[in-house]
């Protein structure tokens, strides 16, 4: 990135967000103008596919921590006055800031004119969407690419296995054209909520459904894995709703090691009670009359 890039461009603006908006805001911001701008939704319009390289452009800025604090410090240094063009139209600083720019990165080394040489090509990011499952598991996906003056290629590459919601696949060279050689591809991957399981970490979360009878007084019960096969949980006598139970090694697998299936218990009350259920329930009623599980309530209140 030139230096004139980084006094002439706000990014903010390309994303239409605010300069103090966080990661997340960011992020959704992106999402939605990538999804609305795709080359897949907008069939062969220049102007639109231009727009849609300056979104990418400027999330690659403000997606990476790193590169949105190096562009926001060179930014303040422009507006600040810091910044002068030399006599021969390069770049040049009023005072010294040597020391905040040693060893400084991509963004400072272009901007004080410390690159020299051929240049790499443009990163570029597009964004797909899978399944749950294949986010656990990894999975194969054909994109399409939007090729400046020629005609859309695709190309296969692996999700793999664990990758996170928002997680980033790199892809060497499907990038922008350089003169020392194409950028990269930076794939985001959205992943599509599932019906019945969540993840937290390496942790796979689901809610399991039981009866009153099988909470009170205790059952086996057949729970299903995203593994495809079904395990056996055994919910103690008296379980009240809402306790966590754990299954070792059916989370996330990541190398040797693998989170758990963690299963929240979720009582159900039955919404309509007849018959000899009702009675059932009325001689339960009598029989645990003395119990009253709000006996400390009035007094805890007054606390």
């Amino acid at each position: 990135m030139a230096a004139k890039d980084l006094y002439e461009k706000d990014y903010y603006k390309v994303l239409g967000v605010d300069k103090k908006a966080d990661a997340n805001t960011i992020k959704k911001k992106y999402r939605s103008l990538a999804r609305e701008l795709h080359p897949d939704k907008t069939k062969g319009d220049k102007k639109l596919e231009d727009r849609f390289k300056e979104v990418s452009e400027a999330y690659d800025i403000l997606g990476d921590e790193k590169k949105r604090a190096e562009y926001d410090q060179a930014r303040e240094l422009f507006e600040s006055g810091a910044y002068q063009r030399g006599p021969q139209g390069g770049a040049g600083f009023s005072g010294d800031f040597s020391d905040l720019f040693q060893g400084g990165g991509d963004i400072f080394s272009s901007l004080f004119g410390g690159r020299r040489g051929p240049r790499k090509g443009q990163d570029v990011q597009t964004e797909i969407s899978i399944s749950f499952r294949d986010s656990i598991f990894g999975k194969e996906v054909d994109l399409r690419l939007a090729n400046q003056g020629s005609s859309p290629s695709t190309i296969t590459t692996r999700i793999p296995a664990g990758i996170s919601d928002g997680g980033k696949v790199r892809i060497k060279g499907r990038g922008g054209p350089g003169e020392a050689g194409p950028g990269d591809l930076y794939v985001i991957v959205n992943v599509i909520p599932h019906p019945i399981f969540s993840r937290k970490g390496e942790n796979i979360l689901m809610n399991l459904p039981v009866t009153f009878t099988e909470a009170a007084l205790g059952a086996d019960i057949a729970v299903p894995t995203l593994q495809g096969e079904e395990v056996k949980v055994r919910i103690a006598p008296g379980t009240p709703n809402g306790r966590t139970l754990r299954v070792k090694g059916r989370g996330v697998k990541k190398g040797a090691n693998a989170g758990d299936l963690l299963i929240t218990i979720d009582v159900q009350v039955p919404q309509r009670v007849d018959g000899a259920a009702k009675k059932a329930l009325e001689d339960f009623a009598k029989a645990t009359m003395s119990e009253n599980p709000r006996t400390e309530l009035s007094e805890k209140a007054r606390v």
